[in-house]
């Protein structure tokens, strides 16, 4: 069965296991998150449930998600997220989803965003060379020729300086390590996309199903 839960990186530690080996993990705030919407494949096209997270003070909310919340009978909600499942008939409307639908040792893909970094030159963003630093050369972190002779302009795709950071990323196949239930807390295994606070999307690891 397909899991999935939103979350808040809270930021890394380490976990000691019994035998004294150090695990460097990222810690998320998990859920709760609440069941407002169901996508059939009758009505839908595709099969869908729609989580919610974060209670959001309600004149922070526009008048047609206050009817969508009136309607599934939930306090209005921060951040809406749709993760797709086999069976939306197995979750009711208003279920709450905690951290404890994982357990340690199971393998999950976080998807975050990855953190913005401005407008960068084409060793930080792209890791070319730079040239020789010395106080005759005019050449140090310049990106060179285009190679664009010919045709006179510059080709699609070429690498260049320019905006950096900020794009969706997966980390696949990590390890849970720890789970809170109390606190909401899980404790992954590695480094995770984006900044202490960004929002996260745990669910099952693709690579964990194929080998299932």
């Amino acid at each position: 069965m397909a899991k999935s839960i939103l979350g808040r990186k809270v930021g890394m530690t380490q976990i000691f296991t019994d035998t004294g080996v150090v695990i460097p993990v990222t810690v998320i705030k998990a859920g709760p998150c609440v069941v407002v919407a169901k996508k059939t494949p009758q009505r839908d096209g595709y099969s869908a449930i729609q989580l919610g997270f974060e209670e959001a003070k309600e004149f922070r909310v526009n008048k047609p998600l206050k009817g969508h919340f009136a309607r599934a009978g939930v306090k209005p909600l921060r951040v809406l997220r749709e993760v797709r499942v086999e069976d939306p008939d197995a979750y009711e409307i208003g279920q709450q989803i905690k951290a404890d639908i994982f357990q340690p040792g199971e393998r999950v893909d976080v998807v975050g965003t990855s953190k913005g970094r401005g407008f960068a030159g084409g060793i930080k963003r792209h890791g070319f060379h730079r040239g020789p630093m010395a106080h005759g050369s005019k050449y140090h972190r310049r990106p060179g020729a285009l190679a664009a002779k010919g045709p006179a302009r510059v080709f699609k795709g070429r690498k260049l300086p320019g905006h950096y950071g900020t794009e969706r990323v997966t980390a696949l196949n990590l390890e849970v390590v720890r789970v809170d239930p109390e606190k909401d807390l899980l404790a992954v295994k590695g480094s995770l996309p984006g900044p202490r606070g960004g929002l996260v999307l745990i669910k099952n690891s693709v690579k964990a199903i194929k080998k299932g």
